[in-house]
């Protein structure tokens, strides 16, 4: 099961560094930054906008929506029939391994960005 866990995650990774290098690449390419900038730039980014969403997904409340009835013409009259009710343990459990994953991935990418920028300290 870890394998697998693993297996997916790894694909996650490699599908994240694609996505983010060739994007950086490309808008790298048209504002005449180097290579190693640009990934740099690119993968501080992405990263940096998965940790962000890893720590918004994570503190998701306990309340979800159930079922939503039709509204009425008047707002208030809408939000009135909405139905709340609380998390079960495998949506609160979903909710954190969401959090984990994009964590996970977020902190990953910006390690790359700092691999490939030449102007660190040390």
């Amino acid at each position: 099961m870890l394998l697998a866990a693993l297996r997916r995650l790894v694909g996650l990774l490699a599908l994240a560094t694609v996505v983010a290098g060739a994007g950086s690449l490309a808008l790298g390419a048209l504002a005449g930054v180097s290579l190693t900038r640009s990934l740099s730039l690119g993968f501080y980014a992405v990263g940096s906008f998965l940790l962000l969403a890893g720590f918004f997904v994570g503190n998701r409340g306990p309340v979800r929506m159930r079922s939503e009835s039709a509204g009425t013409v008047f707002p208030l009259g809408q939000f009135a029939n909405r139905r709340l009710g609380w998390a079960t343990r495998d949506e609160q459990h979903e909710t954190m391994g969401y959090s984990a994953v994009f964590i996970v991935l977020g902190f990953l990418l910006v390690l790359f960005g700092l691999a490939f920028d030449r102007a660190r300290i040390w």
